[in-house]
């Protein structure tokens, strides 16, 4: 595969900028997509409803190499065989050893109800977002059936975000999340799962036919591996979450991103310090919705002949190890929740 393009036809506010300025830049918000030509008026049909500005570029050839032309000066910035590129791309080789790691399990000695209770309630991670939320419009464009508020009180609690397609049917999308990052101090391959299986459970609460509906987007976070255990750490979670989690219950991860600096060094006193972040994972789920009316909240509502019922993922087993609890107490408490991907399966997507 190869391209012919046209510099200028890049939509282009500043026509001062050089043509290296006009490739190169890392402008926000832009994107490229390869379309049919047959889809080409359908594609401008829905750019028009949106309001979105696009322009055609070039188009996608055989003769096996990338040509940019700039019709302002009449000459080629680019013209490089795609061999260049593709022909011989360097692969990145890690060396991973297993090592195994201790696990201090402290007591629950002196711990008592009411200041836990305190505590876990100003733990950030736990309390109220309000805050947070107020700041923007939260019905921009009409299309909004779920935001982050629930109930008469308003309170931001909603494991699903839900939009409408249009403004005439019940058809929409979900959106929910999913993150364990202080379980990978732990666990890496563990807060993984958990990432996954929290994404899962959010979205559910929107009415989704089956599970093979729902797309992931993985976000990666992590230090540069340079040790052992940071390698060990990003190959299993990568492996975990992919091949023995996700595969097993017919899910695929088709976009991300990563970003493998997140550390910072300084020095003081001529000593060298460093703080690096431990692997960090956020997904993204999304699904398309059969009917928005259908969405659950965790507004608990007075009804007649109703139960409340608790389905326990965890097999009874009750880990804290970095939970809320352990985090506001700076205790350890023995080994993180975990969660078989057999749990997650079919028979939580049985459609109307």
């Amino acid at each position: 595969m190869s391209a012919d393009l046209e510099l200028r036809k890049i939509l282009n506010a500043e026509p001062g900028m050089s043509p290296l300025e006009i490739w190169c830049n890392e402008a926000q918000e832009r994107y490229v997509l390869s379309i049919d030509p047959e889809n080409l008026e359908l594609f401008d049909q829905i750019c028009q409803r949106e309001r979105c500005p696009y322009s055609v570029i070039g188009e996608v050839n055989t003769h096996g190499y990338l040509k940019l032309k700039d019709s302002h000066f009449n000459d080629f910035p680019i013209d490089m065989p795609m061999e260049v590129l593709f022909g011989n791309p360097p692969k990145t080789e890690l060396s991973i050893s297993t090592e195994s790691s201790s696990i201090n399990d402290e007591a629950l000695d002196g711990i008592e109800i009411d200041d836990a209770c305190k505590r876990i309630l100003r733990f950030p991670t736990v309390a109220d977002k309000t805050f947070l939320i107020h700041i923007g419009d939260r019905t921009v464009g009409g299309l909004v059936s779920q935001d982050q508020f629930v109930g008469p009180w308003q309170v931001p609690v909603s494991d699903v975000a839900v939009t409408l397609k249009d403004h005439k049917s019940s058809l929409g999308e979900a959106m929910s999340m999913g993150e364990r990052t202080p379980v990978a101090t732990i666990n890496p391959s563990a807060s993984g799962r958990l990432a996954v299986a929290e994404a899962i459970t959010n979205i559910l609460s929107a009415s989704i036919k089956n599970i093979s509906d729902i797309k992931f987007s993985a976000n990666w976070m992590s230090s540069i591996p340079k040790t052992h255990s940071q390698k060990q750490a990003l190959f299993e979670t990568v492996r975990s979450v992919t091949i023995d989690f996700c595969s097993k219950i017919g899910l695929t991860i088709p976009v991300g991103k990563d970003s493998l600096s997140m550390q910072t060094t300084w020095k003081e006193d001529k000593q060298e310090n460093q703080v690096t972040a431990p692997l960090s994972l956020i997904i993204s789920a999304f699904a398309q919705v059969d009917d928005v009316n259908k969405t659950i909240t965790p507004q608990l509502k007075r009804q007649n002949d109703s139960l409340l019922v608790l389905i326990d993922l965890g097999k009874g087993f009750n880990r804290l190890g970095a939970s809320c609890l352990a985090q506001v107490y700076n205790r350890s408490l023995g080994e993180s929740p975990d969660i078989d991907p057999v749990l997650l399966s079919f028979p939580f997507f049985k459609g109307p």
